[in-house]
């Protein structure tokens, strides 16, 4: 019979070559073989979530100085989750998000987690 703990330890760090905060945490690893024959491990692909699919929290309007680390601190109490509001406003830049003062940001959940109202 296998090890109770050891069971748990598989299903919650399975994968987590990441910490939880990071936006890669549970993207799984594959392998390929180079035409050499070496074997090279590498993250899949994270495809990022659709924005509106995001349980919405509130809005953020952009003030002076204003830093999407800063910004996740307040809003979610760790500033390496600013990822999570560039998700959820379809940023690829992250930094454009708060170069025009007055900008609307959306603050959402997490994907795969719904609104309070049951969204």
């Amino acid at each position: 019979m296998k090890d109770p703990l050891q069971t748990i330890y598989e299903l919650n760090f399975k994968n987590s070559l990441f910490q939880q905060n990071s936006r890669y945490y549970g993207i799984e690893t594959s392998t390929m073989k180079t035409q050499e024959g070496r074997t090279v491990i590498y993250l899949r692909r994270r495809f990022l979530p659709q924005p509106e699919k995001l349980a919405f929290i509130q809005e953020h309007s952009v003030h002076q100085d204003d830093r999407l680390d800063n910004l996740a601190a307040k809003y979610f109490g760790d500033p390496l989750l600013f990822w999570r509001i560039c998700d959820a406003n379809s940023a690829i830049k992250p930094d454009e998000l708060i170069e025009t003062i007055g900008r609307i940001l959306r603050i959402t959940m997490p994907e795969g987690i719904s609104g309070l109202s049951g969204e």
